[in-house]
Order: C-alpha cells, then sequence, then structure tokens
C-alpha cells in the first residue's frame, strides 16, 4: 500500500544564518512520482532528507501516511538511494542486497533478487564484492538494495548520475515499471529535466537556495514510457516548460542591479 507525505511550513537553516530551505508546503499523493529540480546547492537534498527523517527541519513537519519519518522507519517501510552507493566492501553485490532484508526484518526472496539484479544489469557480477566494480555498477547495485524490500515509499538522490548515458537511458525505462506496480510512492532528486520528464507524473521546480517553489507542473504522459517518447513534440513542451520555470527562478534570485 503506497502513503502519502505532507510537508507543512517545512523550512532549514544551518548554522543560524545559512538558509537552505524557506518554508514549504508540498503535499505528495499516494503512489505518485514526483521528480525535484533546480540549481545546484539549491536545497533539493537536503528537503529530500527531512522526509527521510535523516535531517531535522529548523520549522515545520513532515507527515508520511499521518505520521513522522521515523515511524515509517521503523516499520522498514522507507528506503532511500544516494549519490554515495555506501555498500559494505566485505559483502557481495548480492550480499549487500540481501541485507537489506535483514535489517528490514524481511524474509529474502532469491526470485526478486535476481530479478533486480538483471533489472540494473548487473547479471554476472551477483558475486562480486564492490571494489572490484565500476562507480556506476556500485550504484546500480545500490538501487536495487533500495528496491527489494518493496518500500512504501522511495526515495532518490541523483540515483543514475554514476552510471553512464547509455546504461542511465536504460534504468530510466526499466526500473519505474517497478515502483508503480507496487505503487510505490517515489521521490525523486534530479539535475536531468529530460530524466525527470521520463520518470515522474509531476515535476516541482525549486529556487536557487534557499529553495522556493517556482513551479509545479504535471506529467501527462502515458506508460510505460520509453525513450522513442523524448522525440515526441508533447515531451518536447514539458522539458519546455520546466526549463522555462528554472529561468524565471534563476531570475528572481538575482540582485536587482543584475536583472
Amino acid at each position: 500500500m503506497s502513503v502519502p507525505v505532507v510537508c507543512s511550513g517545512l523550512a532549514k537553516t544551518f548554522g543560524g544564518s545559512v538558509e537552505a530551505v524557506s518554508p514549504v508546503d508540498l503535499t505528495f499523493a499516494a503512489g505518485q512520482t514526483t521528480a525535484l529540480v533546480g540549481p545546484s546547492g539549491c536545497g533539493k537534498s537536503t528537503l529530500l532528507r527531512m522526509v527521510a527523517g535523516l535531517e531535522a527541519p529548523t520549522a515545520g513537519e513532515v507527515t508520511i501516511d499521518g505520521h513522522p519519518p521515523a515511524h515509517t522507519l521503523r516499520e522498514a517501510a522507507l528506503s532511500v538511494a544516494f549519490q554515495d552507493p555506501s555498500l559494505l566492501p566485505w559483502r557481495s553485490v548480492r550480499q549487500n542486497i540481501e541485507l537489506a532484508c535483514a535489517l528490514a526484518r524481511r524474509p529474502k526472496n532469491a526470485a526478486d533478487i535476481d530479478q533486480l539484479i538483471h533489472l540494473v544489469g548487473l547479471e554476472g557480477f551477483a558475486d562480486t564484492r564492490p571494489a572490484e566494480l565500476s562507480g556506476g555498477m556500485r550504484q546500480r547495485a545500490a538501487i536495487a538494495r533500495a528496491l527489494v524490500t518493496r518500500p512504501r515509499l522511495l526515495l532518490l538522490d541523483e540515483p543514475f548520475g554514476a552510471v553512464d548515458e547509455l546504461t542511465r537511458k536504460q534504468l530510466a525505462s526499466d526500473l519505474p515499471g517497478i515502483w508503480e506496480a507496487r505503487g510505490t510512492t517515489t521521490l525523486l532528486v534530479t539535475h536531468s529535466v529530460t530524466e525527470a520528464v521520463m520518470l515522474a507524473d509531476r515535476i516541482v521546480v525549486l529556487s536557487p537556495r534557499p529553495a522556493e517553489i517556482v513551479a509545479d507542473i504535471p506529467v501527462d504522459l502515458p506508460r510505460p514510457r520509453r525513450q522513442s517518447l523524448s522525440r515526441e513534440p508533447q515531451f518536447a513542451r514539458i522539458v519546455e516548460r520546466v526549463f522555462a520555470a528554472l529561468s524565471h527562478g534563476m531570475a528572481r534570485n538575482l540582485p536587482k542591479a543584475a536583472q
């Protein structure tokens, strides 16, 4: 069962003076995939970490299905894949994925694990340790680890950032089918506008720091989405709309003398 996420007046200031996220009010519908896009350093990852319960907000609150993030973490119903894969070096790919099941106190399903290893393109490397893998392969293993527990809420922070372009496109085509079939609520941070349009049902565009909402753009495109969709006019129109919102956000944060 998927879960809604509600951010009410959510804000974060570091060191008492560095405002990373202005107070934002956002609701992420159950089962929906939402992409957060914005310039580097705008507070996207900070917002994601507050939703995950890994960063305490300075103001406001996050609720997941009416509960604080800590409750969802205790139920092992939340998974996160960050830019740093953080695999245990003494465990193989398969053992790292199995560890997520053990930590969630859920039985490991060999068929599920084999399917995920196949989907992320690591067939033949299941028994390989992280030191013998490329950075992109380690990232793919981390994505499989995040999915194996069938989370109700999935948080992805630049999940394809370390992989090559061809694999990135393949993952963007293949993986959404997994979380969509399970009804998983998914929040994705990405710098790639085309990736956001390919993956998301909705794109929230953020301004430069402190993060404020510039635009909230629905992505009304059919699923499943294949790479051929990126050549269609309706895809291009959404991409243009996101870029326009990003430019607007950058402009309104410039000093008046520079505008």
